[in-house]
């Protein structure tokens, strides 16, 4: 294999495709070097990555000594109990995916569209410029998923610092993610605590009650699922809505097309999931405990593997003109939101916010543009995602 580059790659600007993507579909296993200093490979085409995520021969479970790790400072990627393989994931699933069904975010959708148009307004009456994380994308999903959990609104603030050391790889240090960890569960415990007590029509006391009366979870379960979704709930949806609108904003020929024709919005949201705006795959970390055969090459046991989307993503044998932004693109079966067992449970919800939101504000700031050049956005480093640091915007 060839020397091992860096991996989540950089980009040439925060907007930018990483020119390593360039030419990498050549070779279907493609060896990198992770934040944490160990080794894995990249599975790059499409095809393989499609196949290998519904093999259960590929392990959610790191805890093991000659697994690749993705952060020395964040132990938490190494729990096997926060997103293990089947058959136990797939019991817990079951449980919270019923929370995400379509006719439950379809019931939530009055709720997103008027946290969006509050949002809106607030922005409206401060005249501009404003930092387009802190006007919408951020609070819009952290509001709504903590209304789907039972979260009052006061408690929304105390979660963004919790989420940043959380899914920190290198931007914590270890105490400080530490720190951020008892003050989470402290929170969740009480919040646990209230629901048995008060329970109501949300997820929290519907996990509670299958703990309960139904010993369908675990206390570990119970704890460790209630934080996750508060926690990655809404971080990926933030990350995506901010920068799929400066996407749009810095690509003007595709802003006229969907002002002049808003049926485009479904395919715009689908292209500007495909470009995985949220950063690289590294999340995506898996472990081969059996040899898997695949058309071109073979994943060896023991290997540390992420099947990466945002390699897939670009495949021009499967994507028509790959690195072309193109909000029209209709043949479009992007894997941001992975395949099989752990395709994500939000996609319908973040599909639902990223719909309501994107089109609210595009009409209610018609002249709506980037306050800074495209190329001066940066991104956060050492973060699990690769969110905007800010995103400014005026009209």
């Amino acid at each position: 294999m060839a020397e091992r580059c860096p991996y989540p790659f950089p980009r040439p600007t925060a907007l930018g495709i990483p020119e390593r993507l360039a030419g990498i579909h050549d070779e279907p296993l493609v060896p990198v070097v992770l934040p944490s200093g160990d080794e894995a490979v990249l599975l790059t085409r499409y095809q393989d990555v499609r196949q290998v995520l519904t093999d259960d021969r590929l392990s959610r479970n790191l805890d093991r000594p000659d697994a690749a790790r993705i952060s020395r400072h964040n132990s938490m990627f190494q729990d096997p109990r926060i997103n293990p393989d089947p058959p136990e994931h797939t019991r817990v699933r079951n449980l919270v995916a019923s929370a995400f069904s379509a006719a439950r975010v379809q019931r939530l959708e009055p709720r997103i569209h008027a946290v969006t148009d509050e949002l809106l307004d607030a922005m409206e009456r401060s005249g501009g410029p404003v930092d387009l994380n802190e006007a919408l994308a951020f609070p819009l999903p952290v509001r709504v998923i903590c209304s789907l959990l039972g979260v009052p609104d006061e408690d929304v603030a105390l979660f963004r610092h919790w989420t940043s050391a959380f899914l920190s790889v290198s931007h914590f240090p270890r105490e400080e993610i530490r720190a951020a960890m008892t003050e989470m569960s402290r929170y969740i415990a009480e919040h646990i605590s209230h629901r048995r007590a008060h329970p109501g029509d949300d997820l929290v006391s519907a996990m509670v009650r299958a703990h309960d009366d139904e010993g369908r979870l675990s206390e570990y379960e119970l704890q460790w699922w209630c934080r996750l979704l508060l926690l990655v709930g809404y971080e990926t949806t933030a990350t995506q809505l901010g920068g799929g609108v400066a996407m749009l904003l810095s690509h003007p020929e595709q802003l006229r097309l969907l002002r002049a024709d808003p049926a485009l919005l479904p395919n715009a949201i689908e292209e500007l999931l495909r470009w995985k705006l949220v950063g690289s795959s590294v999340s995506m970390l898996r472990y081969a405990t059996d040899d898997i055969e695949l058309e071109d090459c073979v994943i060896k046991k023991g290997t540390s593997i992420i099947p990466a989307a945002d390699c897939a993503n670009q495949d021009p044998d499967r994507f028509f003109d790959p690195r072309t932004f193109d909000i029209t693109r209709s043949d479009n079966p992007h894997l941001t939101f992975s395949l099989g067992p752990h395709f994500c449970i939000g996609a319908s919800l973040a599909r639902a916010e990223l719909r309501i939101a994107t089109q609210a504000l595009l009409t209610r700031f018609p002249n709506l543009r980037l306050a800074v050049p495209a190329e001066e956005l940066k991104r956060q480093e050492g973060a699990l995602l690769e969110g905007f640091t800010e995103i400014p915007v005026t009209w």
